[in-house]
């Protein structure tokens, strides 16, 4: 299984896969990137240029990158399965001649409903601990300057910034 972006989604989707028993391998765009997700355990973690030949028979890709999706199915073995939950600022290209002839099953996730019973058992069984992904929590007057893309001095490593509305 090759999860496409290191960030939060794809953090949290390569803990679920791996909670669920998957050999789970991580893309991400840079060493540095991927050092966050080999913290968690992911040793199996790469960069485009370092990427082993392996048979991936699922790729996950939750990127933002428009090239990306066209990778994840090139990286796809036939029969296999990719998944689509990133979605880029602009239109992806993806070959559908590609998609037919090596019979790969693709399918967009946008809603997690169908499986928030599954989802609330693994963090209760702490199966998955998604903890480490929050680097910081900030309160309402924190979050501007976290559109704006600063992270607060006291961030850990984690990608995600929590906004709670009652912190202060």
């Amino acid at each position: 299984m090759l999860v496409l972006g290191p960030g939060t989604i794809g953090s949290l989707a390569a803990l679920f896969l791996r909670a669920a028993g998957a050999e789970v391998h991580l893309l991400g765009p840079s060493e540095p990137a991927l050092d966050f997700v080999r913290g968690l355990g992911f040793d199996q973690a790469w960069t485009e240029a370092t990427l082993p030949d392996l048979p991936f028979d699922a790729v996950v890709d939750a990127t933002n990158a428009v090239r990306l999706p066209a990778l994840a199915l090139d990286l796809v073995e036939p029969g296999g399965r990719v998944a689509y939950i990133g979605l880029s600022g602009e239109p992806s290209q993806v070959d559908t001649r590609a998609l037919v002839l090596k019979d790969v099953t693709a399918v967009g996730i946008l809603s997690a409903s169908p499986a928030l019973d599954a989802t609330i058992a693994a963090y209760a069984s702490g199966a998955v601990d998604p903890r480490p992904l929050v680097a910081a929590t900030v309160g309402l007057d924190g979050v501007g300057p976290v559109l704006a893309g600063k992270r607060p001095a006291h961030a850990a490593r984690g990608p995600k910034i929590h906004v709670d509305p009652q912190a202060a």
